[in-house]
């Protein structure tokens, strides 16, 4: 509550006519730190579902670095021996401007006596505003910009400055900061024009990022980006700790499809039960963060969402048993060089369903994967060269992309 009458988050007043107030509710979590402990914490989110569109809101797409972005910058790390620090921004929100008149009952706990008829102008973004994430990012993206930061085009929340012998990287997720440059005094400086502006924590150097650990050797060289402790816990989620693992993310004997999904009753109300989509989520975070190698897999059980059967819940567990057999692979950065090297092939109809191709294309810097994917293709081709092409010009796009953000950091 502190933090909100500190950043004067609201006035009270009387409600207008022909508006309405919000609701708003208290939220308890319990955070666990990095080095153990445990922090619990308190806080008032607005009930964002009753803002109507074109009144309340209008935009509210906010960017957030992309994870092959956070990978390169990491390879570019080990390369060069950067350093490599991490900035928690506080009460992130709340540093938004509004834009829209907003009215809010006071919270609960809270109420000012003598004054219960009036309600909060929002003068500042709240958790639960749909367009929250957006204003906290503007509010971020002209503090860059003001203090010679330049954005760069490839992704919008990765900055760079250039000095005469150093330069500065600042990743944004969010409110997780990473902060790359080879002058460690330059780097101080910016964390201290940060904290000025904004309520930060300082974490000193990286250790973990969006529930990556970042482990690092700087005596060999190397930087390895691990998601074990994620597994683990996935894992558990799914009462898979003490299942037999497997060597292969797939089995060869699966051949799924649509027909295998549920016809009776019987089978509906069964499958009902299994946790199919959350499975699929967690699966997918580890895979889109340091696991490519089941990529492919997780893309094919995707498929079955809406509907899925007991052969398909069978090929998740399977995946889950690869993972349990494979707990501690991980991306592992060993300095080597910049090079850039794709890769690229197709398979032909291979879908049973639509008859579909599936593009699979790997990149990697200095030989540690970076960007990868797996994805069904868009059309049906007729041959097998045709798939090709249509994968090659996939894995195209990816690597102008690629490229012009080498292009961008000078490094070519």
């Amino acid at each position: 509550m502190d933090s909100l009458l500190g950043n004067q988050t609201w006035e009270l007043t009387e409600l207008p006519v022909g508006k309405k107030a919000l609701h708003n509710k208290w939220v308890y979590r319990k955070k666990n730190e990095n080095d153990g402990s445990k922090r619990y914490k308190a806080r008032l989110v607005v009930k964002g579902f009753q803002q109507k569109e074109g009144i309340d809101y209008t935009e509210i797409f906010s960017p957030v670095v992309k994870m092959s972005i956070i990978r390169l910058v990491l390879g570019m790390v080990a390369t060069e021996n950067l350093h490599l620090e991490q900035l928690d921004v506080k009460t992130t929100f709340l540093h938004g401007d509004l834009e829209e008149d907003l009215y809010m009952i006071q919270p609960e706990g809270f109420i000012v006596q003598g004054q219960e008829n009036l309600v909060c102008k929002l003068r500042k973004s709240l958790y639960g505003l749909k367009q929250a994430l957006r204003q906290w990012y503007k509010k971020f993206d002209n503090f860059m910009h003001r203090i010679g930061f330049k954005r760069c085009e490839a992704d919008h929340c990765c900055y760079v400055k250039s000095f005469d012998n150093s330069y500065i990287i600042l990743l944004l997720y969010v409110d997780d900061m990473l902060i790359v440059g080879s002058d460690i005094e330059k780097i101080n400086n910016l964390k201290k024009q940060l904290s000025k502006q904004f309520a930060m924590k300082d974490l000193g150097a990286a250790k973990q990022i969006l529930g990556m650990r970042i482990i690092r050797d700087k005596a060999n060289g190397t930087l390895k980006l691990s998601q074990s402790e994620y597994v683990k816990k996935v894992l558990s989620k799914f009462n898979m700790n003490e299942a037999k693992p497997v060597s292969t993310p797939l089995g060869g004997h699966f051949k799924l499809s649509k027909e295998q999904s549920p016809k009776t009753e019987e089978e509906r109300d069964h499958m009902s039960k299994v946790p199919y989509a959350s499975a699929i989520g967690s699966l997918m975070y580890a895979m889109v963060c340091t696991r490519p190698d089941i990529a492919h897999a997780v893309g094919v059980v995707s498929r079955f969402m809406s509907r899925p059967g007991k052969q398909h819940w069978e090929a998740v567990k399977w995946i889950l048993r690869y993972l349990k057999g494979s707990l501690d692979t991980c991306l592992c950065f060993t300095g080597a060089s910049l090079k850039l090297q794709g890769y690229v092939d197709a398979d032909f109809a291979g879908d049973i369903d639509s008859r579909k191709s599936t593009t699979g294309f790997v990149f990697t810097l200095g030989g540690t994967t970076i960007s990868w994917a797996s994805n069904l293709q868009k059309i049906v081709t007729l041959f097998t060269t045709e798939a090709e092409y249509v994968a090659a010009t996939e894995v195209g796009k990816e690597m102008i992309w690629l490229h012009g953000f080498l292009d961008e950091l000078g490094k070519k």
